[in-house]
């Protein structure tokens, strides 16, 4: 997260080359309190950072303060090597010195409009820097409660800029609400709202602010209409699939396997069987099953059989019929009947027969010698 600290720019002399030099205690101990939308948190009003000596003074973050640009109010990036000729005015140092509770560093402003502006009155100064935040909450050794506590401190630039906000006191650049701004007759602010909040900047901050809103409008719009396009879309897909799936589901509904297609060939071939056998004349050709069923109860009994009966008495009537249809089985009959006498006499009559031929086949022979 990138911060600003304000300072008054003191101790400064010309040099001979008519350069501008001076110290500047640019950080310093202790807790800042932050503007809740400044650092993340929209949803507080304010936020107290705790930034603990071991990161304000580590070696790192001490190093990081040395050789940076020194630029003519906060430029609307940080500076690189990249637009580092477009910004900067000036140089800090690397003589980088602890005074007190603060971080001491030298500079030079070698730009002359900028030196212009420092004698006309613009003596503050603003140091850019980045940070980690840790959110989480603590007490600092003097038993003051904080929200956040800052660390990895890596100074970016210096900044002259035309209103402090604690005097000499180093502030983070987030804490406009207690103290009002000071203006330099020499520039022009403007006030830009963005999201429904007033800051007042210069016209060229009003220039990036503006097309940045503007950027993030045209991005918004052409969003809403990716996602509306894309739900259509989406939508339309949805009913051509459930379309086909209906369409799948009613061909797979229709179709028979052989085996099934088997069985109902001989299902159907049975019923006409029976049904024939029952009444011989009955027409089955077209019918349906039920309606072969009908027509051959009618056939054997009648229409007023089955006026107003159910399919299902229909069906119940003409398995009756094919029951009494069925050809007669003799062991069936036996079962069911009985053993039944024979008549013996016939018999009796056939082998009484049989025997006196056979006592007479002898006489016939003698009649042919003879």
């Amino acid at each position: 997260m990138l911060f600003t600290d304000r300072i008054t720019l003191d101790g400064s002399r010309r040099t001979g080359d008519g350069y501008l030099a001076a110290n500047a205690r640019v950080a310093r101990t202790g807790i800042q309190t932050y503007l809740g939308r400044e650092v993340g948190k929209p949803d507080m009003a304010t936020v107290k950072v705790f930034r603990p000596e071991s990161e304000v003074f580590h070696t790192d973050a001490l190093r990081s303060f040395a050789h940076r640009p020194v630029t003519n109010d906060h430029p609307p990036e940080a500076v690189s090597a990249r637009n580092w000729k477009q910004h900067s005015v000036g140089m800090t140092g690397d003589e980088i010195a602890r005074d007190g509770t603060f971080v001491r560093v030298p500079m030079v402003v070698m730009d002359q409009t900028a030196i212009d502006d420092v004698e006309a009155g613009k003596v503050e100064l603003s140091m850019g820097y980045a940070c980690d935040l840790d959110w989480t909450p603590g007490t600092t050794p003097e038993g003051e409660a904080y929200d956040a506590r800052q660390t990895n401190i890596r100074g970016n630039h210096l900044a002259i800029v035309a209103a402090g906000r604690a005097g000499p006191q180093c502030r983070i650049g987030d804490s406009w609400a207690d103290i009002p701004p000071v203006k330099d007759p020499h520039m022009t602010l403007k006030t830009v709202t963005v999201d429904g909040i007033p800051i007042e900047v210069t016209d060229q901050g009003a220039t990036v602010i503006t097309t940045l809103l503007g950027r993030i409008s045209d991005a918004k719009t052409a969003n809403d209409t990716l996602v509306r396009d894309h739900a259509a879309a989406i939508a339309a897909k949805d009913g051509e699939l459930a379309k086909k799936d209906a369409e799948i589901d009613a061909l797979k509904g229709k179709i028979v396997d052989g085996a099934a297609l088997d069985a109902l060939v001989q299902a159907r071939g049975d019923l006409i069987a029976k049904a024939k056998a029952i009444a011989p004349d009955v027409t089955t050709d077209g019918k349906s099953d039920s309606e072969i069923r009908r027509a051959v109860v009618v056939a054997k009994r009648g229409e007023a059989t089955v006026a107003d009966k159910s399919a299902a008495y229909v069906d119940a009537a003409f398995d009756i019929l094919a029951e009494d249809a069925k050809p007669g089985d003799p062991v069936r009959n036996v079962v069911r009947d009985g053993i039944k006498q024979v008549d013996q006499k016939p018999i009796e009559t056939a082998h009484a027969a049989y025997v006196t031929s056979l006592q007479d086949a002898w006489k016939g022979t003698q009649k042919g010698a003879a």
